[in-house]
């Protein structure tokens, strides 16, 4: 990139920049976007203001578009990537803070099952919209997801699956949970190509999510009931 380019970022006003790391981050421009941040930091804004104003609600714009069918898988990865950049730079300043997170999920793809492209998806997306995620990869067996359970105390447990046979291991895990007295603990989200709302009734999941914009409206309005939950009881 050239310095005209730097410069033409510097010349902006605060508000004109944020615009501008959303329309960065639209059209997946990662080093703008890293340029931009830097340049949000050394005026003094607070790690979690530009977490929050530019990349936060960049990537809502592009889930939105996303939803609504107007960008596609590989736009949304290029923005998607473009925001892990920008969140690399705040990540250390954000936890030397300790500013607020929505809330921590573990994601992974099930057991026989090697498609991550929804899931690297919905973890990326989930992290732009202020969660914390540790994602699992794939192929992952029931004692994997529980003992990553216990090691990170997650809100939530997503679970992915592309393919009709390993679709039932979900139910395997879930089950597991019941079994081990721990099932209320965790809000559980599934996701995947075959999967739909009645599969993941009868599997006794919290909600399927059709897309990585659904997961993240979905995973926030849990967290919100569940906060709601704690300052009531």
């Amino acid at each position: 990139m050239s310095d005209d380019g730097e410069l033409d970022l510097n010349s902006l006003n605060d508000e004109e920049l944020v615009q501008q790391v959303h329309d960065d981050l639209y059209d997946g421009l990662k080093e703008e976007v890293e340029a931009a941040v830097h340049i949000l930091l050394g005026r003094g804004w607070a790690p979690y203001k530009v977490l929050t104003e530019a990349l936060v609600e960049g990537m809502r714009i592009v889930g939105v578009d996303f939803r609504d069918g107007i960008l596609f898988v590989p736009e949304v990865l290029l923005a998607a990537n473009s925001m892990k950049a920008g969140m690399f730079i705040l990540r250390p300043l954000l936890i030397a803070t300790g500013a607020p997170r929505q809330g921590k999920m573990v994601i992974g793809t099930v057991k026989g099952d090697i498609h991550d492209i929804g899931k690297n998806l919905v973890g990326m997306m989930m992290e732009g919209a202020g969660f914390e995620v540790i994602d699992l990869g794939i192929n992952n067996p029931v004692e994997k997801y529980l003992a990553a359970m216990e090691e990170h105390k997650p809100d939530i447990l997503g679970m992915s699956a592309l393919l009709t046979t390993t679709m039932p291991y979900m139910k395997v895990v879930i089950d597991t949970m019941k079994e081990k007295g721990m099932r209320e603990d965790y809000i559980v989200l599934v996701g995947g190509a075959p999967l739909n709302e009645e599969f993941a009734k009868a599997i006794g999941a919290d909600a399927y999510c059709r897309d990585a914009a659904v997961a993240v409206e979905t995973a926030k309005s849990y967290m919100a009931r569940k906060h709601n939950q704690l300052a009531a009881s």
